[in-house]
């Protein structure tokens, strides 16, 4: 339950909760890739998000029997890019190092930022994402699969999908119920697929407690520091803050998952996030999402 009192709002200054969530957020993509072996991607995404779906039931209880019909219109559609996102995505993390495929699913959110932009300087930035992303790309002699790159590019897409509707649940429904309700429907929407994958069969007590500890660190803790930070932030120094994402993933990669990037890579994180935050910067409208 959310406590909005003065003294709650300032225990964790905006800044360093932004800079935790980042941080938690890659550390359970860190820990979820670990759990791919024993697993699968598709089951460790179907327990995650199921774990995550009902701890944020149990925080804010919605009352799914209370929405309207304009709120369903909403909020199914936005489920299901939530549990087709964290989906593809986690199958891109299976083929390609945490920081490419973070790296690369920044496209969406970039696209969002700029779309139906005519500025140059809106366009350049896009050209700078896209030369980004070509030193990624296969044909780059880099030796990362293009199937996983790919997946990464669904889970983009997916992101921004999740953007423009989240932008439209916010105003039809509060925030508490309106990501637990969501969490339900991206839950009914993958777990079919992680029992189909088979990895449930090889589940063990501890490899519970590590999807346990996946989905705090990748849903709960990260979206109560982003609430906290919301409150004292502008949308577009959050935004700003939150572009540090793929540089922080590829750190998480390198220190928990042994992953070395090429020279070139790392360049095109940078560009990526260069470009992510000047078109953050130059936006006549910036609004931020919750990545969950």
């Amino acid at each position: 339950m959310e406590n909005t009192s003065p003294r709650a709002r300032t225990v964790v200054p905006p800044i360093p909760a932004v800079l935790g969530a980042i941080v938690s957020v890659q550390g359970g993509a860190a820990v979820a890739k670990g759990l791919f072996p024993a697993l699968g991607a598709t089951t460790t995404a179907g327990l995650r998000i199921a774990i995550s779906a009902l701890m944020l039931v149990a925080a804010f209880r919605p009352a799914l029997t209370r929405l309207t019909r304009a709120q369903w219109r909403v909020v199914v559609p936005f489920g299901v890019a939530l549990g087709t996102m964290n989906a593809v995505f986690y199958l891109a993390l299976a083929r390609i190092p945490l920081g490419l495929a973070v790296t690369v699913e920044f496209i969406g959110p970039l696209s969002v930022a700029v779309f139906g932009s005519r500025r140059a300087l809106d366009l350049a930035w896009v050209v700078l994402a896209g030369a980004g992303i070509a030193l990624i790309a296969p044909w780059s002699g880099s030796g990362v699969d293009p199937l996983g790159i790919l997946f990464a590019l669904l889970a983009g897409a997916c992101w921004a999908v999740y953007i423009v509707l989240g932008g439209r649940l916010s105003r039809l429904l509060a925030g508490g119920a309106a990501v637990s309700t969501a969490m339900t429907i991206a839950t009914i929407t993958i777990l079919p697929f992680a029992v189909a994958a088979g990895g449930l069969a090889r589940l063990t007590p501890r490899l519970g407690l590590a999807a346990i500890a996946v989905a705090l660190l990748s849903s709960a803790l990260p979206y109560s520091l982003e609430m906290v930070a919301l409150r004292a932030l502008p949308a577009r120094t959050f935004s700003i803050l939150m572009s540090l994402e793929p540089a922080v993933a590829a750190l998480a990669g390198l220190a928990f998952l042994g992953e070395r990037l090429l020279g070139t890579q790392w360049l095109a994180i940078v560009f990526v996030i260069v470009a992510s935050i000047g078109a953050t910067m130059t936006a006549r409208e910036t609004s931020a999402a919750v990545e969950v």
